[in-house]
C-alpha cells in the first residue's frame, strides 16, 4: 500500500485538477492501479479492494470513501481520466525509453539471470518508474536481445583477458570442449574431474591436472 497507493506532490497536483471528491478519487486509484498493475482499467476503473479506496480516500482528506461509486455515473470522464495518465506515464516517451533500455542491458551484465527473472524484473522497473507496461511483447523482445549483447561483450572481455596472459589462450580455450583423436574425452572433461581419493598418489595425480594434456599430433 505505501509503495503504490502513495500520493506524493506531483500526484496531488494532478488530483486537485479535479473538481468533485468523486472524480479526485477516482482519478487516484486510476493512477495508483497503473502504478501497481501496469494498465489501466478504464471498462472498470473501481475494481480495485476496499481496502485501497480507504487508504487512498485518507490521504486526500474524503471522509466518505464511498464517494467513489459516483466516479462512473458519467462513464466518458473514466476514459477522459484514463487518457490523461496515459499522457503522464507513457512509456514511448524517448527519454524514458532510453532510461528502461540502460537498465535492462546494466541488469543483463551484471547479473547471470534466466530470461524469465530478467523479465521480471524489466516490469518491476516500468512499475516503480509509474510507466505503463508497454505490453509483454515489448520487454520479451528486448530481453533476448540484451542478454545477446551481454553475452557477446563478456566474451570479447574474457577473451581480451586471456589473449593479455598468453595470445595463444583463447585458441586453447576453444580447443578444450572438443575431443581430440586418441583420447576418450576432451580437455575439458579431464579438468572437471576431480579426485576421489586422498592419497598421495591422487594428490600428484590433481597436481598434474594442472599441466597441459599431451600433444597427440605425430613428429
Amino acid at each position: 500500500m505505501e509503495r503504490f497507493f502513495f500520493l506524493d506532490d506531483v500526484d496531488r497536483d494532478l488530483i486537485a485538477l479535479r473538481h468533485f471528491t468523486h472524480h479526485q478519487l477516482g482519478f487516484a486509484l486510476q493512477m495508483c492501479t497503473v502504478r501497481y498493475i501496469g494498465q489501466l482499467l478504464p471498462d472498470d476503473p473501481l475494481n480495485a479492494p476496499r481496502p485501497v479506496v480507504e487508504h487512498l480516500a485518507a490521504q486526500l482528506g474524503i471522509e466518505d470513501a464511498s464517494v467513489v461509486k459516483r466516479y462512473t455515473e458519467r462513464p466518458k470522464t473514466a476514459y477522459e481520466h484514463a487518457w490523461e495518465i496515459r499522457d503522464v506515464h507513457e512509456y514511448d516517451d524517448p527519454e524514458r525509453g532510453r532510461r528502461f533500455r540502460t537498465f535492462l542491458h546494466g541488469r543483463a551484465w551484471t547479473h547471470a539471470e534466466g530470461p524469465k527473472a530478467l523479465f521480471d524484473h524489466a516490469v518491476g522497473w516500468l512499475r516503480r518508474n509509474r510507466l505503463l507496461l508497454p505490453g509483454a511483447s515489448v520487454p520479451a523482445r528486448q530481453v533476448p536481445e540484451v542478454r545477446t549483447v551481454a553475452d557477446a561483450r563478456l566474451h570479447a572481455t574474457v577473451a581480451g583477458a586471456a589473449r593479455r596472459v598468453d595470445p595463444a589462450l583463447p585458441g586453447d580455450l576453444v580447443e578444450t570442449p572438443k575431443t581430440p583423436e586418441g583420447p576418450r574425452f576432451s580437455e575439458l572433461e579431464r579438468l572437471r574431474r576431480p579426485p576421489t581419493r586422498t592419497t598421495g598418489t591422487a594428490f600428484a595425480r590433481a597436481l598434474e591436472r594442472t599441466r597441459p594434456a599431451p600433444s597427440t599430433s605425430g613428429g
